[in-house]
């Protein structure tokens, strides 16, 4: 994939609507709810589509800035951009119930860190296996 053809403007859209989204449920949850069941889960996936939508910016900026063999396309931004919103909902669903600790923090970063890059090193991988004919000529 071409690197001009990697453009921000592909993904404003997606980002201006989970930011709407996202941190506008979260303020809107805050205001209007009581902290009952149904209101974590939205609190959970309204967290997702905001830390998301707060990240794919960067990430899209690292990899542009840090470019890798191959180029990362569009599904490989927002993976990461994923990641990151599950991250940071998932300690915050975590710290309601105050179960965050150092190694939580820790084991589950580098938990999702060891699933990219091996996600990554499949797709780096381009084996094409061996073909071999079935000509009777030899």
């Amino acid at each position: 994939m071409n690197s001009q053809q990697l453009t921000f403007r592909n993904y404003l859209l997606s980002v201006i609507a989970l930011l709407l989204i996202g941190w506008g449920g979260i303020v809107a949850l805050f205001y209007y709810s009581l902290p009952l069941v149904w209101a974590r889960w939205g609190f959970f996936v309204l967290g997702i589509m905001a830390l998301t939508g707060t990240s794919l910016p960067i990430v899209y900026f690292f990899h542009r800035r840090f470019p890798t063999e191959p180029l990362a396309g569009p599904n490989v931004i927002v993976r990461q951009s994923l990641w990151v919103g599950v991250y940071g909902a998932t300690l915050a669903w975590l710290q309601l119930g105050r179960l965050v600790t150092l190694y939580v923090i820790l084991g589950l970063a580098g938990g999702l860190i060891a699933i990219e890059y091996f996600i990554r090193l499949r797709e780096k991988a381009n084996r094409t296996p061996p073909v071999i004919s079935d000509d009777n000529s030899a």
